[in-house]
C-alpha cells in the first residue's frame, strides 16, 4: 500500500467518507456488461443455489436450483445459464475488424506482419466481489470436461449440449482475470477499491454494501432515512453506514443488506432456506407417490408453490447485490477513462479473439494442469503486465504519480537551465544537459536512467548529478542535472519540441514506461525431461483420463 493510499484511508476515517484514490478510471467498462450475481449453498462451494444474470439492470434473469444436491437440477441451472451467457458472448465473437499482427515466417524465420481478424469488441463480465471470480473459475473447471450425449452416447450423466462450451469460456475469463489490468472479468469491489479509499481494511472492502456505504453513506442499500443517533443527528458517516450494511437485521432476524458473497447468511439458511427446501423435497416425494391423476395434480401444485418460494428467496438475497453492482457502475462511469485504458482493452480483445479461434478450430478444452512452458509463459505475462499496469496508471493519473514521487520512484520540477552539448564520436549527436529544480527526493544512482513521456513515447535521460550552483562549487541539493539521450531525431540539431525548454514543468520517472519481453522459451515438444518431458501419446492419454476429478464435478 502506497503512502498516498494510507493517507487517503486515514482521511476517510477522519472525514467519514471514502477519499478518491484515482482521478481517472483505470479499467475499461463496456456499454453492455453482463452482470452475474451468483449464490451458492453454504458449505458446498460447488452447489449453485441460484443467480441473477443479464445486461438489463431493470430486467435480470433469475435462475434458481430448488434442490442444489440434485444433479439433474444443477445441470438444468447450467444449461439455462449457458442459454443466457453464450449468445451474449457469441454476438461479440461474430463481429470482427481487420488488424495487423506480427508472426514468424516458417520459411525465413523472420517476423512479418500479416492481416488477421480481430473482434471489434469483447464481452465483459462483472461480478460483485473477488469470490465471484473464484466461483466463475470453479464453474468453468467443472463444466469444460463434461461429455454430452452427442459426444459420447454411453457417458453416464451426460451434460446438456452447450454446458461444456460455457465451461471453456468461463475458464478463459477466469484465467484472464489473473492478468493485471485485464477487464474481461471484473469484480465490482476491486473496481471501487481501486478508485476510492475507504476507512476500513481491504478485506472489509470485499463486502460490496459496506464499500458503497463509505463512498455514498447517505444513499443506497436501504440507507434512506437513516440518521446519526448522536447529538444533532444528520447524515450517517461511512463507518456507521458500513456497519449497518454489514450487521443490520429486520424483525425476523434477516440481514437488511444480504451480501450474496456468493455464500449465504447462516440465519437465512437456517430459518428460511432449509425449511423451504425441505418442503420442496416433501412435495416432490409426495408427487412421485401419487396414485391417480387428481391426486397428482394437487401435489404438482404443491411442488410448484414450493419451487416458487425458493425462487423468491433466491431473488430476495441477490437483488440488493444486483442493484449495488449497477450503482457501482454508475459511479465508475462518472470518471473519465485513463489514456492507456483502450490499449489494455485491445489486448483483452486479442485474448478474446484467440480463444474464439481455438474453439472454432476444434481444439480440446484447457488442460487441468499447464505444461512447464505454458505455465512459465503465463507467469512471465502476469509479471510483465503488472509492471506495465503500474507504469501506465502513474502516467495516466497525477494522484498515482504522486505516490511514486513520494516513494522516490519519480520526480517533478521546473527546468531552470538547458545547455546544448554533443557526444564525443565521429558523428556527434545532440546530448543536451537539462537542469531541473525539484522538491522531490528521488533515489538516483550515478548514471541512472530516467524517463519522461514525449508524444506518447518514453524519452530517456541519464542522471549526471546535482547541479553546481554556488561560486565555491558546492552542489545544489534541490537541482538535478540530466543528459537527454534519445528521441531527438537523426540530425545534428534536435527536432523542435524534443528538448525541454527553460521554464517547462516536467515529470521524470525512474521506472521504464514500456516493458521488455523475456527470453524465448523452448517449444513444448522440446521441454527437458526435468520439466515433464515431451508429451507423448501415452502421457496425453493418461492426462485425458485424469482430466476430470472429483473436485472438477459440481
Amino acid at each position: 500500500m502506497s503512502l498516498i493510499t494510507t493517507l487517503a484511508r486515514l482521511e476517510a476515517v477522519r472525514s467519514g467518507h471514502a477519499q478518491p484514490a484515482a482521478t481517472v478510471r483505470h479499467r475499461h467498462l463496456s456499454d453492455r456488461p453482463l452482470v452475474f450475481v451468483p449464490l451458492i449453498t453454504a458449505g458446498e462451494a460447488g452447489a449453485p443455489l441460484g443467480a441473477l444474470v443479464g445486461t438489463d439492470r431493470d430486467a435480470p434473469h433469475l435462475l434458481a436450483v430448488p434442490q442444489p444436491r440434485d444433479r439433474d437440477l444443477r445441470f438444468a441451472f447450467l444449461a439455462e445459464l449457458a442459454g443466457i451467457v453464450l449468445p451474449h458472448v457469441e454476438a461479440y465473437a461474430d463481429s470482427v475488424e481487420a488488424a495487423e499482427r506480427s508472426e514468424t515466417d516458417p520459411e525465413t524465420g523472420k517476423r512479418v506482419k500479416v492481416e488477421v481478424d480481430l473482434c471489434a469488441d469483447a464481452a465483459q463480465l462483472v461480478v460483485p466481489s473477488r469470490a465471484g471470480i473464484d466461483f466463475v473459475r470453479l464453474l468453468g473447471r467443472s463444466m469444460r470436461f463434461r461429455r454430452t450425449a452427442e459426444q459420447d452416447p454411453e457417458t453416464p450423466h451426460p451434460a446438456p449440449p452447450r454446458v461444456p462450451l460455457l465451461g471453456r469460456w468461463l475458464t478463459h475469463y477466469g484465467e484472464r482475470a489473473r492478468v493485471p489490468g485485464s477487464s474481461l472479468l471484473l469484480a465490482m469491489t476491486d473496481l471501487l477499491g481501486r478508485h476510492w479509499a475507504s476507512g476500513q481494511s481491504t478485506l472489509e472492502d470485499q463486502h460490496l454494501g459496506a464499500l458503497l456505504a463509505w463512498i455514498a453513506p447517505d444513499g443506497g442499500h436501504g440507507d434512506e432515512g437513516y440518521r446519526d443517533d448522536g447529538p444533532g443527528g444528520g447524515a450517517p458517516t461511512g463507518a456507521q453506514a458500513a456497519r449497518r450494511a454489514e450487521l443490520a437485521r429486520d424483525a425476523a432476524g434477516q440481514l437488511l443488506c444480504p451480501p450474496a458473497g456468493p455464500a449465504t447468511d447462516p440465519a437465512f439458511d437456517n430459518k428460511l432456506l432449509a425449511p423451504a427446501i425441505e418442503r420442496y423435497d416433501r412435495a416432490r416425494t409426495a408427487l412421485a407417490a401419487a396414485e391417480d391423476g387428481l391426486e397428482a395434480d394437487d401435489r404438482l401444485g404443491a411442488l410448484t408453490a414450493a419451487e416458487r418460494e425458493i425462487r423468491a428467496l433466491v431473488e430476495s438475497r441477490t437483488r440488493p447485490t444486483w442493484d449495488a453492482v449497477w450503482r457501482g457502475l454508475d459511479l465508475l462511469r462518472a470518471l473519465p477513462a485513463g489514456a492507456h485504458v483502450d490499449e489494455r482493452w485491445t489486448r483483452d480483445r486479442w485474448s478474446f479473439t484467440s480463444h474464439r479461434d481455438r474453439i472454432l478450430a476444434g481444439e480440446p478444452p484447457q488442460p487441468r494442469r499447464d505444461d512447464a512452458v505454458t505455465a512459465a509463459n503465463k507467469l512471465a505475462t502476469r509479471e510483465r503486465e503488472q509492471a506495465r499496469l503500474e507504469a501506465q496508471e502513474a502516467l495516466d493519473d497525477p494522484l498515482v504519480m504522486a505516490g511514486r514521487r513520494l516513494s522516490g520512484e519519480a520526480f517533478a520540477g521546473e527546468v531552470v537551465d538547458v545547455v546544448m552539448a554533443y557526444s564525443e564520436s565521429r558523428r556527434p549527436s545532440p546530448r543536451p544537459l537539462v537542469t531541473v529544480r525539484t522538491d522531490d527526493r528521488p533515489h538516483l544512482a550515478e548514471r541512472a536512467k530516467v524517463y519522461r513521456a514525449l508524444n506518447g513515447k518514453p524519452q530517456t535521460a541519464e542522471y549526471v548529478g546535482p547541479a553546481l550552483s554556488s561560486p565555491d562549487g558546492d552542489p545544489d541539493d534541490g537541482t538535478v542535472l540530466l543528459r537527454i539521450t534519445d528521441k531527438m531525431g537523426r540530425g545534428k540539431e534536435p527536432e523542435p519540441g524534443s528538448v525541454p525548454e527553460k521554464g517547462d514543468l516536467l515529470c521524470f520517472t525512474l521506472f521504464e514506461h514500456e516493458q521488455r519481453g523475456g527470453a524465448k522459451l523452448p517449444d513444448p515438444e522440446q521441454t527437458p525431461w526435468t520439466h515433464g518431458g515431451p508429451p507423448g501419446e501415452t502421457a496425453a492419454a493418461a492426462e485425458a483420463a485424469d482430466a476430470q476429478t472429483e473436485e472438477d464435478v459440481l
